[in-house]
């Protein structure tokens, strides 16, 4: 019996080594390889956080590579007149680990800072803008010039005070403040002047005036518009120096 006995216990000892080792049971195994998967997360993080996040390779390409501020516009589609407005700022970032061994690629990434609700054209966007088509124009522009009724918040931009800015008063009341605040998105327009300069380069047909201003509420006439404070923060923020632009356009396009 004592016999019989022992050889259940070793047959029992056996099979629960081999059901251990089937499962995994090897803790440097399992391990080693809970690190190379979050490896491969983490690298795959930062090669993400190198890009504008949801812009394709076409409209990446055009992004300055000095250019350390995006202004990402997020249309909701092709015809809608809802977005959401993200701020980008590149820094400097640093290594990435891709292992045991801790090595990795270093590079500036670009990091979320503030985002707001939005609205673009009433009639969606479009890849070939026209006069009154009430449509924004997808792509990549540069940000130069600001100003608006009234006084400079404290922009970094050139800003440019002027009632000329004024909304016309036969417009809708909810109107009357759009144009408080703007930045001049550089589409059809010459550089280096006030926002509301009528010269446009490409003609009159190519349409022009388009601005990031404040919100009435609905859609535009071809303008990105945002919250008052969302505004006033652009424009304290957007700094010659780290020579801003604006990637912007539905969400189908911008990753075209």
């Amino acid at each position: 019996m004592r016999i019989a006995a022992l050889v259940r216990t070793a047959a029992a000892a056996a099979a629960c080594s081999v059901l251990l080792t089937s499962c995994g049971g090897s803790g440097d195994d399992g391990d080693e390889g809970a690190a190379r998967k979050a490896g491969r997360a983490d690298a795959r993080a930062a090669e993400s956080s190198r890009r504008i996040p949801d812009v394709g390779d076409r409209l990446q390409a055009k992004i300055p590579k000095n250019s350390r501020q995006v202004v990402a516009v997020y249309g909701e589609s092709r015809n809608s007149a809802d977005a959401t407005v993200v701020l980008y700022t590149k820094t400097d970032g640093g290594k990435s680990g891709t292992g045991k061994s801790g090595s990795g690629s270093s590079g500036p990434t670009w990091k979320k800072t503030r985002s707001w609700p939005a609205h673009n054209g009433k009639r969606g966007w479009t890849l070939d803008h026209r006069e009154n088509d009430k449509r924004s124009p997808v792509g990549v522009f540069t940000l130069s010039d600001a100003g608006g009724v009234l006084a400079d918040p404290g922009a970094r931009l050139p800003y440019t005070e002027s009632a000329a800015f004024q909304a016309p008063h036969y417009w809708p009341k909810t109107h009357w403040h759009d144009f408080d605040h703007v930045i001049a998105i550089d589409y059809n327009r010459v550089k280096g002047t006030p926002p509301n300069d009528p010269t446009r380069p490409q003609g009159q047909r190519k349409g022009g005036s388009i601005w990031l201003h404040m919100d009435h509420g609905s859609g535009t006439s071809g303008c990105v518009s945002l919250s008052k404070s969302g505004m006033r923060y652009l424009l304290r923020t957007l700094d010659p120096k780290q020579h801003p632009v604006v990637v912007m356009g539905d969400k189908a396009a911008l990753q075209g």
